[in-house]
């Protein structure tokens, strides 16, 4: 299966074959079965809550411990919230009824049985006669001394006999404090704001795994032929006792990051020999968390059902929905259905004859609404789900009245600034668009919201993006003014945070809006206090985000808030090449400065040699452009003219060097990812025994020794995405002929913009390029962003 499964948002809802009724519960609860079973205890809902004995809220019935769990069959059905045996709407009494209920009872069957001697006046006199004397014994037992608790039981007797023992100065009964609690609804847990994090530094690696059980791997591993170096590896993923996991189930080898199928499918055969086969219930299972992952690697957050089972049965899965339904039940995948919104054509088609009417129409409609099921990681889930809350508390959490007269500062701003002012003045959520002319609409937000004395502050993607919106600031703008959102999110930049972990602003503008996932944006908005208005900015034309989820896009068409679209041009011909590219078409340009350059090739092997004359010699001696101002752009890391090469080649030309620490020399421009899908741009200026020692951003940066393979790579050449976020005064954009597929408008939307001053495309697609530009659009991705905002925001007036 390629990294991008072939699954639309526009596509019909589908439902696996789980050969049960499925439910569909609205606002997308996640399910851990197919079937409906959501199997946690119900909490929500007319039923109430679910236990072996249940109190409803509507008649007060009860049942007996034990008689049907609550929602199974009739007992768990009504509005009325009862459950058990005891459904029929009488109101029956506790078993500790009191001496009143039983003598009650009592009086009761004493006066039918006498109903037939007695006359009415008699039973009357009788009755009275029978009230005083109870009310009489009961003043007699108050006034009586307590007997010792004898009316008392269990953990009352336990405690009053632990009073008299502490009275007395004997030690109270170990029952009281040993005996278990009765079993209570757990408390819903406190928000939690995410605590900082180091910036600009990789992810703390996981304690490694003890060496025993790397040994253990290891022998296993080589029993069956799979390479060694993967033991530490498997056994910090799979921890203590990871070699009898293995054993016990092979394809767990998957869990291991760069891991294959068909690698993972020879190690079981080596291991279980004629047991193993293609419908292994334990294959599929791990089949479809691995498809999972990879989905979210292309940018999805779930799958709909037919795309999951495909892709399964394109590796060889017999049964793909058994496979589905089996990691679903074990929890290693969730189930969601999603209500969608009752298509148009329902509303207005006619009532059958005989159709229900009234109240029975209305639960019809209910029961017919139309669900989208889809399948994800849990992991992914709850990122947008909270996500999703947390928009809803920015949009609803702004106060009507704060006491800030923004009319001043919108009088005094013009065009689109004026209008983003005025929308972030009545609104706690705001949308703004435009390319890079427009970033100076929300530095004029910022400006202004500080000089009304609120905090404010723009967080940018990368480190070149806060420099160049710091630039837009006036002069005595505080350095806070501006940051990258990773240092604002770990505390390294920015305010900080309140006393509750929140931070400690009134007004945060995100710029670079598209390149936020799920997972960044869900931490971003967590981190806001009741109150703060948040701004999201970008220019909805280049690539997504490099993790799952296409936020900003989402938002876009959810139309929840406002939207400013900025009406500022880029300018010159490179900012009219690009505008033209963003809709679709590839227009020719004056460029009289040498702007744009075209050079065509034949071959890679042309591209690349054409591409390391123009960066060490052409663009510097033409256009005064050094070359560790000049960016390489190209579609991938592999390939002829892909990355690798690319940066071997400009390597032996600017940095000569037999590269003595790990490939790297002093002075070799890198790109460092201290995180997946985020690039930092930088220089080697040393190593030692505690890593290489970089600079990124004109901070020094010491990258451990072991992470040096993973997270470092030269930086001459890059891919777009690799690039976004960050411009150049030059860039050279190599398109070599096996390039021609991966194109696409997004892309070369992309690339062409990282160039300020000069571009050069090193052409050798042919009529691929105006193809991409005007026919492929972004690959779609599938998320739940959308459907999560419809249940808990309205859409903008």
């Amino acid at each position: 299966m390629s990294t991008e499964p072939e699954t639309t948002e526009d596509a019909e809802p589908g439902t696996p074959d789980t050969g049960a009724e499925a439910t569909a519960p609205e606002g997308g609860t996640a399910s851990a079965a197919g079937s409906g079973d959501t199997g946690a205890p119900d909490t929500g809902g007319a039923d109430g809550p679910a236990g072996a004995a249940g109190s409803g809220e509507g008649d007060g019935t009860t049942g007996a411990a034990g008689d049907r769990p609550a929602g199974d069959g009739p007992a768990g059905d009504g509005e009325d919230g009862s459950a058990g045996a005891a459904g029929d709407g009488d109101v029956v009494a506790g078993a500790e009824g009191g001496e009143g209920g039983e003598a009650a009872g009592g009086d009761a069957a004493g006066g039918d049985k006498a109903a037939g001697e007695l006359s009415e006046a008699e039973a009357e006199l009788l009755a009275q006669r029978l009230e005083r004397e109870r009310i009489e014994r009961r003043k007699a037992e108050k006034k009586a001394p307590i007997d010792s608790g004898a009316k008392l039981s269990g953990t009352a007797a336990d405690l009053l006999a632990a009073v008299r023992a502490v009275e007395s100065g004997q030690k109270p009964p170990q029952t009281v404090f040993s005996e278990p609690a009765a079993p209570r609804r757990p408390a819903p847990e406190p928000v939690r704001r995410p605590q900082p994090v180091p910036a600009e530094a990789a992810p703390p690696a996981p304690a490694p795994a003890p060496a025993e059980t790397v040994a253990a791997v290891a022998r296993l591993l080589a029993d069956a032929g799979a390479p060694e170096a993967l033991a530490p590896q498997a056994a910090t993923a799979l921890g203590e006792g990871a070699a009898e996991v293995l054993r016990a189930d092979p394809w767990q080898l998957l869990r291991i990051t760069g891991v294959r199928p068909e690698q993972a499918d020879t190690f079981a055969r080596a291991l279980l020999g004629p047991d193993c086969g293609p419908g292994d219930e334990r294959r599929g299972r791990a089949l479809t968390g691995w498809l999972l992952e990879q989905a979210a690697v292309a940018g999805h957050t779930a799958l709909e059902p037919a795309a999951l089972t495909a892709a399964l049965a394109q590796r060889g899965v017999p049964d793909p929905d058994a496979a589905v339904q089996s990691a679903i039940a074990e929890g290693e995948a969730l189930a969601f259905q999603d209500a969608l919104d009752e298509p148009p054509a329902a509303a207005a088609a006619p009532a059958a004859p005989g159709a229900a009417t009234g109240a029975e129409e209305g639960d019809e409609e209910e029961a017919e609404r139309p669900v989208r099921v889809l399948i994800g990681l849990e992991r992914y889930a709850l990122a947008e789900e909270s996500l999703a809350d947390g928009l809803a508390r920015v949009v609803n959490s702004l106060a009507k009245d704060d006491g800030v007269d923004w009319a001043p500062a919108a009088a005094s701003a013009s065009g689109s600034a004026a209008e983003l002012i005025r929308a972030v003045a009545g609104y706690g959520l705001v949308l703004h668009t435009g390319g890079e002319a427009a970033r100076a609409e929300p530095a004029a937000l910022v400006a202004a919201a500080r000089a009304l004395g609120l905090r404010a502050v723009a967080a940018c993607h990368t480190p070149d993006g806060r420099r160049r919106f710091a630039a837009l600031l006036p002069e005595d703008a505080a350095p806070e003014a501006a940051v990258t959102l990773t240092g604002l999110l770990s505390g390294a930049e920015g305010p900080g945070r309140d006393a509750d972990g929140a931070l400690a602003l009134d007004l945060l503008v995100v710029l670079d809006a598209p390149q936020l996932d799920v997972e960044s944006a869900a931490m971003v908005v967590e981190s806001l206090p009741d109150g703060a208005r948040l701004v999201l900015s970008g220019d909805p034309a280049v690539l997504w985000s490099a993790g799952p989820g296409r936020v900003f896009a989402d938002l876009l068409a959810a139309r929840t808030c406002p939207q400013v679209a900025s009406r500022t041009p880029d300018p010159g011909p490179l900012g009219e090449l690009v505008s033209g590219i963003g809709v679709g078409e590839l227009n020719q340009v004056d460029a009289p400065g040498k702007e744009l350059v075209i050079v065509p090739v034949r071959d890679a092997g042309e591209a690349v040699h054409r591409t390391v004359q123009l960066v060490a010699d052409s663009v510097p001696r033409a256009l005064g452009v050094p070359a560790e101002q000049t960016v390489v752009i190209t579609p991938g890391h592999g390939g002829a003219a892909g990355t690798r090469a690319l940066n071997a080649a400009l390597k032996e030309r600017l940095n000569p060097g037999p590269g003595r620490f790990g490939g790297f020399d002093p002075g070799d421009r890198i790109a460092y990812s201290p995180a997946p899908g985020r690039t930092v741009p930088g220089q080697v200026t040393g190593a030692d025994a505690d890593g290489l020692h970089l600079t990124c951003a004109g901070a020094p940066v010491v990258v451990p020794r072991e992470r040096v393979e993973q997270s470092v790579r030269h930086g001459w050449a890059l891919t777009a995405h690799q690039a976004v976020g960050s411009r150049w005064p030059a860039a050279v954009v190599v398109l070599p002929g096996d390039a021609a597929q991966v194109l696409s408008r997004p892309w070369v939307y992309t690339a062409f913009g990282r160039a300020e001053r000069h571009l050069s495309v090193v052409h050798g697609v042919e009529q691929a390029l105006p193809r991409a530009v005007a026919e492929v659009p972004p690959k779609p991705r599938t998320t739940r962003l959308p459907v999560l905002l419809r249940g808990q925001v309205p859409p903008a007036g």
